[in-house]
């Protein structure tokens, strides 16, 4: 069982930076990939960024190249989102989550590759 929390969020305007923090916890936790997702009000959970377990791979969404960053620390037991130069189409509910898949570009944007969730953080930009 893996738990993760999610804080960070909050209002801010655009062009403005936030970074958004991940806890994990529970058993073997620093051994799974871990991804951030985000969704608007009526639209689908839409992946973000994705990192493996060791740190040493990436994934981003085309969306949010070049402007947000994913990074771990396993012995703090904590994935970050740097999010930069965010935009007002950036607003939504962000969740990060957890799985144990081979962790490849087509799995890590899937929702059923990952088991546990967080409650999600909100972020709000202003044009």
């Amino acid at each position: 069982q893996v738990q993760l929390v999610e804080s960070g969020g909050g209002l801010v305007q655009a062009g403005d930076s936030l970074r958004l923090s991940c806890a994990t916890s529970g058993r073997a936790a620093s051994m799974y990939n871990v991804g951030w997702f985000r969704q608007a009000p009526g639209k689908e959970r839409e992946f973000v960024a994705a990192i493996s377990w060791s740190g040493g791979n990436t994934y981003y969404a085309d969306s949010v190249s070049g402007r947000f960053t994913i990074s771990r620390d396993n012995a703090k037991n904590t994935v970050l989102l740097q999010m930069n130069s965010l935009k007002p189409e950036d607003t939504a509910a962000y969740y990060c989550a957890a799985g144990p898949f081979r962790f490849r570009a087509s799995d890590s944007g899937r929702l059923d590759s990952y088991n546990y969730w967080g409650q999600g953080t909100q972020v709000t930009v202003s044009s």
